[in-house]
This record gives structure tokens, C-alpha cells and sequence, in this order.
């Protein structure tokens, strides 16, 4: 099923989610839900806080970029996720954020993070990834953190597309996907 992604302005992409348990009610619906909503969108990567859940949860598959851009790509169910460390060298990207249409900006990130996260089977792992891989890893993981990544452009990129977010914040934006629009 096709969830509707929340819109930049919803309170819920500003909270830092919190932990399930392998129990958690639904879960694996859950994720299925998630995939096909991505996909339908055209994402690489979806965080829970993004369809509306407060839950340490994201998916990210690498795998559908560009081979050039990313040639090892991943797929991969991220629970629980605990960055143990970031570092390498720092380098710009124009990222994008399904929950804030039609924006990007430039944003510097490490070239690698460190997390240790469960599977889908809830078995414990601990991975170190790099490149586009840790990129997108590391702004689904800024979701479950509360942060955006308009959060993080500089001062004056901020304020050139303040506009533009207020009228995602009204819903006045076309996109080709289902969201849900605070009001």
C-alpha cells in the first residue's frame, strides 16, 4: 500500500524517534508499505518519521542510482540504528528530500559513517559504508533525528528558499506522489 509522504512543516520530521522492538505491530507490512511508497516516488532512500511514524526506522536502496554514482549499490532495512562514528573526508552533494519537493541544496557530509542497526529479522549488524551509500544513509539517519537537510544548508541558501517552504507548509506544490500536507 501507498502511504502518503508528510510534508516539510509537520511536527513529526522534527522529533527525534524512538526504538521497537521485534515485536512492533506490523512491521514487516510496515516496510513492505515503505519500499513500494518509495519507489512510487522515486526515492533512494524513506525514513518512518517521513510516512508519519515516530520510529527508528529507514530504508535506503542505492542499488537503482546511476552505476557511475553509485557502483555498489545497496538495499537495505535499517532498525534501531546507532551512528558509532562518522568521519573521512568531507565533500558537497546536492541532496533532495521527498518530504520537501522540488528543493535541494549542497550539503558537506563525511564520506563514511559507522552504524550499528538490526535487519529486517531484527539481527544486530554493525557496517561501515562509504560514498553515496553513507550519504543517504546519513540523511535518512538525520531523520530519525529530527533533522532535515535544509537544516543544514548555509545561512543564505536558507533564506533564498524560505519561501518555497512555506508553500510546501500550505500544500501548494504539485508532485507525483501521495502526501499529506499539515492543516
Amino acid at each position: 500500500m501507498i502511504l502518503p509522504i508528510y510534508s516539510y512543516g509537520h511536527s513529526i520530521l522534527k522529533r527525534v524517534a524512538e526504538e521497537i522492538k521485534p515485536d512492533h505491530p506490523g512491521l514487516a507490512q510496515l516496510v513492505a508499505d515503505m519500499w513500494e511508497t518509495m519507489y512510487q516516488a522515486k526515492g533512494v532512500g524513506l525514513a518512518a518519521p517521513q510516512v508519519g511514524l515516530g520510529i527508528r526506522l529507514f530504508i535506503v536502496d542505492t542499488e537503482q542510482m546511476d552505476e557511475e554514482k553509485s557502483p555498489e549499490g545497496i538495499k537495505k532495512v535499517f532498525i534501531n540504528p546507532a551512528k558509532i562514528e562518522e568521519n573521512g573526508e568531507a565533500w558537497s552533494y546536492e541532496e533532495g528530500c521527498l518530504s520537501i519537493p522540488k528543493i535541494t541544496g549542497d550539503i558537506e557530509r563525511p564520506d563514511r559513517i559507522m552504524l550499528s542497526y538490526c535487519d529486517e529479522d531484527f539481527n544486530v549488524r554493525t557496517d561501515t559504508f562509504t560514498g553515496l551509500n553513507a550519504r543517504v544513509i546519513q540523511h535518512e539517519y538525520d531523520h530519525l533525528e529530527g533533522i532535515l537537510f535544509t537544516d543544514r544548508l548555509k545561512p543564505l541558501k536558507r533564506r533564498l528558499i524560505k519561501r518555497k517552504l512555506d508553500a510546501i507548509k500550505k500544500g501548494n506544490v504539485e508532485v507525483s506522489y501521495k502526501m499529506k500536507f499539515r492543516g
